[in-house]
């Protein structure tokens, strides 16, 4: 199979799914269990791309100085602190560690 076949047919099976989505009926999706499973897959989601991107270097699982700069900004967020102090405080964390050679 060449890379452009990959690509058609991935193409084909995103199209697929795409439609098949528009024919599931729309009561079905109004009921309250489905509504909950699908915010709760958009967090699980968004919590694997963290994790993936905080803790994973190419094929290699790397614990530097991003992960205590993630616990900076959990802890933030839970505190409810603004969007921008969380951001801020994260990347100095990080910036701090990697300057004091915790990380690379």
């Amino acid at each position: 199979m060449t890379m452009w076949t990959a690509i058609l047919l991935a193409a084909v099976i995103c199209a697929a799914l795409k439609v098949t989505g528009y024919l599931v009926p729309a009561d079905w999706l109004e009921r309250e269990r489905p509504a909950r499973i699908t915010d709760l897959l958009t967090v699980a989601l968004l919590g694997a791309l963290v994790a993936v991107q905080t803790v994973g270097s190419g094929m290699a699982v790397v614990i530097d100085a991003r992960v205590p700069a993630l616990v900076v900004a959990g802890v933030l967020l839970w505190l409810r602190a603004s969007f921008l102090v969380v951001v801020v405080a994260a990347a100095a964390a990080a910036a701090l560690l990697r300057l004091l050679g915790w990380a690379a």
